[in-house]
């Protein structure tokens, strides 16, 4: 059995890889999303991570897509207390920025589409600069005082920024942030590591690294002279016409030969092994794509491959 982790200084205990449901409405209808869902949880899977726009960017969505299939699936399945929800405000196309009255009235829209009284980690999705902390954090604390929310958490944000609103926090005894989502993965280190990870490390907050995967590029299936099928096959693709993508895809695939274990499970658990990180973030358009990231709770790397690893992605 795969062992929670606990996350950040909350009294969340978080299986170490979150399923994102960015893909729900989107890439997977509601019944792929539902298989999905089933298989993640039967496995010992506890974490949706989730946002009110997903997924707005499709053709014919108004955002909320997502929300609304887990909220279906949840009342299905009547799971509630069992599964740890994360889901994100400021993007959605009605609900824009983070001002008090639109963080508490997209709050109320997460709630009604999730069919749930409470959100287990709220974030804020993109900070917005031009919005104090203060009321920011003042609204976030208002939701979690009121039972909606149980912890808060900050995705997108500037060192500066959530120092900042940290210090407001604890100097007024306001709600804290507990968790960070960063865009994070062996593609893209300079998205987190240095200062954010720093703060995040001495102020106690937990890491959720979203993009863990590089848009698939980390999965391997992407190589040179090769076509993938993908909704964001381009994302991904751009990493073969890099010296560093090309140095990661070797070390993975030589640790991956080594454990007898796919390369997106080795990807996942060099992440796992980071400073501050509780859960990377990936997300399966159907059950036969689940396994390969389930098993990052299972392998542990050692701290030579680590260091493999995090020398080929410099």
């Amino acid at each position: 059995m795969t062992s929670l982790r606990k996350l950040g200084s909350s009294d969340l205990e978080v299986f170490p890889l979150a399923l994102g449901g960015n893909v729900f409405g989107w890439t997977a209808g509601e019944d792929r999303s539902f298989a999905v869902l089933d298989a993640y949880t039967a496995a010992g899977g506890n974490f949706v991570d989730t946002a009110d726009v997903y997924s707005a960017w499709v053709d014919g969505n108004q955002g909320g897509e997502s929300e609304t299939i887990l909220g279906k699936w949840l009342e299905a399945r009547g799971n509630r207390s069992d599964v740890v929800v994360a889901t994100k405000v400021g993007q959605h196309p009605e609900f824009q920025g983070l001002s008090a009255a639109n963080i508490k009235a997209a709050a109320d829209a997460s709630l009604r589409r999730l069919r749930t009284d409470y959100i287990d980690l709220y974030y804020t999705h993109f900070d917005r600069p031009d919005v104090p902390v203060e009321e920011i954090i003042g609204a976030l604390d208002e939701l979690v005082k009121a039972g909606k929310v149980r912890h808060i958490a900050a995705s997108n944000i500037s060192a500066e920024r959530l120092r900042a609103s940290l210090e407001f926090s604890d100097r007024e005894r306001l709600a804290r942030y507990v968790a960070l989502q960063p865009h994070y993965n062996l593609v893209s280190r300079d998205t987190y590591e240095g200062e954010l990870q720093d703060l995040a490390e001495q102020a106690g907050l937990a890491a959720v690294p979203y993009y863990a995967l590089a848009s698939g590029f980390l999965t391997g299936k992407y190589r040179p002279g090769t076509t993938v099928e993908s909704a964001r096959a381009g994302g991904a693709a751009k990493h073969l016409e890099t010296e560093r993508g090309l140095r990661v895809l070797d070390a993975l695939d030589e640790i991956a030969a080594a454990h007898d274990a796919p390369v997106a499970t080795v990807a996942l658990a060099w992440l796992a092994a980071q400073p501050t990180v509780a859960a990377p973030i990936a997300s399966a358009r159907t059950v036969e794509q689940l396994p390969a990231l389930l098993e990052v709770g299972r392998l542990t790397l050692t701290d030579a491959e680590v260091g493999r690893l995090t020398e080929a992605s410099a």
